[in-house]
């Protein structure tokens, strides 16, 4: 799926949604975007964007509620360049990306970073191969190392799991790993959420593939990287260099209820929040 029918999907979602919510308006919920209210904070947000960032979004967003009931949070995946299209538009209040803005588009959106991740390596639980350098990671994506008894494992061929384009973890992870010389190889089964790649790699003694921090469990095994394990320490000290940062997005300058959802997350519960999986910005 292209980034534009992505977006476009993203955007029929909120549209339906923000019909939804505009149809409760009359029981005490305003319209989205709007404040403070007589009694406490109400309205509509509307999120979508990074799929990475989607579980947290999620919970911040229960967490809000609870506090403030006549406050409805829609939360859309997309992917990264979806949610960036999406805020620059204004089609969400809240656009979600798990990469680094690319030049062309800084400035077109306020940022908002809420956390910190590191993107993992990972191996079935089973390969006996537990770290690679970051040439090594890189040339088996490439497609130029394609056995692990290249790198120290078995004798058997290396099955590549990528994320679809437009993902903000595939983009870090070009940027971060690929560079600009070396393309992710064309024979790479490409998933499109982070929890596919990790099923993927959960059901294949020979794949390869890379997820959020955040999104590892014990059915899959993340590789050490140039001799370091994939930990919030090493993500907030820059030792495990496989790191991104995970940002909110909106048009221009948030107010009323967006602004004080935003200013939740960055605040004290919502850090804590952030600090159960991911790296917290703020103490």
């Amino acid at each position: 799926m292209t980034v534009k029918a992505k977006w476009l999907g993203v955007v029929m979602a909120l549209l339906l949604v923000m019909g939804a919510a505009a149809g409760c308006a009359g029981k005490g919920q305003t319209k989205t975007g709007q404040g403070e209210q007589p009694g406490g904070l109400s309205g509509t947000i509307n999120i979508a964007g990074s799929t990475s960032v989607q579980p947290l979004s999620e919970e911040l967003a229960d967490a809000f509620m609870k506090k403030n009931p006549a406050v409805k949070i829609n939360v859309a995946g997309g992917g990264s360049s979806a949610g960036i299209k999406a805020a620059q538009d204004g089609a969400a209040d809240i656009g979600a990306s798990s990469r680094e803005l690319k030049p062309e588009e800084k400035g077109t959106v306020q940022e908002f970073m809420i956390a910190k991740d590191g993107i993992a390596v990972i191996v079935h639980p089973s390969n006996g191969v537990s770290a690679l350098t970051i040439d090594q990671i890189r040339r088996i994506f490439a497609g130029e190392i394609t056995n692990w008894k290249e790198v120290g494992g078995k004798d058997a061929p290396i099955n590549v799991f990528t994320r679809e384009e437009g993902s903000g973890t595939r983009g870090a992870f070009e940027e971060i790993v690929m560079g600009k010389d070396k393309k992710i190889t064309g024979k790479a089964g490409v998933q499109n959420a982070t929890g596919a790649v990790r099923t993927a790699v959960e059901r294949d003694e020979n794949a390869i593939g890379y997820i959020s921090l955040g999104s590892l469990n014990e059915k899959v095994k993340a590789l050490a990287v140039d001799g370091v394990k994939p930990s919030e320490e090493a993500v907030l000290n820059g030792t495990y260099k496989i790191s991104r940062p995970f940002l909110y997005l909106t048009k221009g300058a948030p107010t009323g209820v967006v602004k004080a959802y935003i200013d939740f997350v960055l605040g004290p519960e919502g850090q804590k929040i952030v600090g159960e999986k991911y790296v917290p910005v703020r103490k």
